[in-house]
């Protein structure tokens, strides 16, 4: 129905622009949660959903329910052995079903903010037959970004290099990078929607400049051209499971100074909405609670943060990840961290 052809599709348990309710996770069920509720899925069930939707990879059940601060270690316990039956019973059951013979299955690490029950969770994962891991509980809500790096590096140290990593609930430029240079390979892409809900646009800088002094010779900075003040000063203030909390690495677009500001969203972006548009349309679209303002500004936000991601690779292989990072995490002489 998607029309998804030539995509990679993945499946993940849960969906990570919403908070789910806890509670509801059992030795033989996990519980999801659409438009009309809970749905309880047991493995035989989830692994009829999967092979129904064959996707390329699919996260397998796991009990999720320790990302919260001050979870007992018992629980945390119960939670990774959980996992792990999970995990177990639906590769059986996976195994037997020949619509998914061409489809592989992420492993779940779990273990809350406990690093023993970190390392172990990812040990007894990388023993499965998976084609590679699910780092859940790490949502930027949930945890300080100096101790998910922490916990993030000792996990990764424990599962094999050829396998990728894929991180949830984490989407902001910043924590990213930082994830990156604990060892993780794959990102959600929900940060994008949480921005155009929140009535935003991605603005911000990540081309890393070859010449120091084409650098010196850049034109201005959005913060420069409009008087603006980053969104959020304190980046400890960020919550992205919010989707109403702004970010320092966007603009708010329903604010009345765009009213008459006849720029594209991003000078130079060569997306749909910043080729065909401009900042004050946009400000029109939302403040008169059009639907075609979403449509923009999901356009515009997906490109920005696709275009991050592959400037993000280019660093990496060119061995300048700490000059991405410094730019896409910029900040002036008073420590403020500034928008591009």
């Amino acid at each position: 129905m998607a029309c998804l052809h030539d995509t990679a599709l993945f499946c993940s348990l849960h969906d990570p622009a919403t908070n789910c309710p806890t509670g509801h996770v059992t030795n033989k069920t996990v519980s999801v949660w659409g438009s009309g509720g809970r749905i309880e899925m047991t493995a035989a069930r989830f692994i009829a959903m999967q092979a129904v939707i064959q996707p390329d990879c699919y996260q397998s059940m796991a009990d999720g329910e320790t990302w919260q601060t001050n979870t007992s270690r018992k629980r945390v316990h119960k939670a990774v052995n959980r996992t792990l039956a999970h995990l177990d019973e639906c590769l059986t059951l996976h195994h037997k079903t020949p619509q998914l013979k061409h489809t592989e299955v992420f492993g779940v690490v779990e273990g809350g903010d406990i690093l023993e029950e970190r390392v172990r969770s990812a040990r007894e994962t990388a023993k499965r037959p998976v084609a590679g891991f699910v780092l859940d509980g790490f949502q930027s809500a949930a945890m300080e970004q100096e101790l998910r790096g922490q916990l993030i590096t000792a996990v990764t140290a424990e599962l094999p290099v050829e396998k990728p990593r894929m991180l949830q609930g984490v989407g902001r430029p910043d924590e990213v990078i930082a994830c990156v240079e604990a060892g993780v390979d794959l990102f959600e892409g929900f940060f994008p929607f949480q921005v155009t809900e929140r009535g935003c646009a991605l603005c911000f800088d990540y081309n890393v400049t070859p010449d120091p002094e084409a650098a010196a010779l850049s034109p201005p900075t959005v913060l420069e051209l409009n008087g603006e003040r980053p969104a959020v000063e304190d980046p400890k203030q960020n919550d992205v499971g919010n989707t109403g909390t702004m970010t320092q690495f966007e603009i708010n677009l329903k604010d009345i100074r765009y009213r008459e500001d006849f720029r594209p969203l991003v000078e130079g972006c060569g997306c749909y909405c910043c080729k065909n548009h401009h900042r004050a349309y946009v400000h029109h679209l939302l403040v008169t609670s059009e639907l075609l303002a979403g449509v923009l500004l999901m356009l515009h936000n997906t490109a920005h943060y696709l275009g991050f991601f592959r400037a993000l690779r280019e660093a990496i292989s060119h061995e300048r990840l700490q000059d991405f990072k410094t730019t896409v995490t910029k900040v002036d002489f008073g420590g403020r961290k500034q928008l591009h």
